[in-house]
């Protein structure tokens, strides 16, 4: 497993959002994620598919600490929080 420690991850929303969306990724088959440490794991070590998790992570609103965190990204985790809430809460 391959960890990512990201910035903006508040709730159980933006958890499965992160995990909705990175499965999307080629080459992804397992995705964890730590809230409370506000760590990604994926199943991966490949260098290509690591840049494209972290790409899809940044489009996402939840950057690689070490990145820039601009408003936009800011403002992108909250909309993926608030769908990753609604898709928990129709469960």
């Amino acid at each position: 497993m391959n960890k990512i420690e990201i910035l903006n991850l508040k709730c159980g929303g933006c958890v499965n959002s992160i995990k909705k969306g990175l499965l999307t990724v080629k080459g992804v088959n397992t995705v964890e994620v730590d809230l409370d440490k506000s760590i990604v794991s994926i199943d991966s070590n490949d260098e290509a598919i690591l840049t494209s998790v972290k790409e899809k992570l940044a489009t996402m609103g939840y950057p690689e600490v070490g990145d820039a965190n601009t408003i936009l990204h800011k403002a992108k985790s909250f909309v993926s929080c608030a769908t990753g809430r609604m898709i928990s809460d129709e469960k």
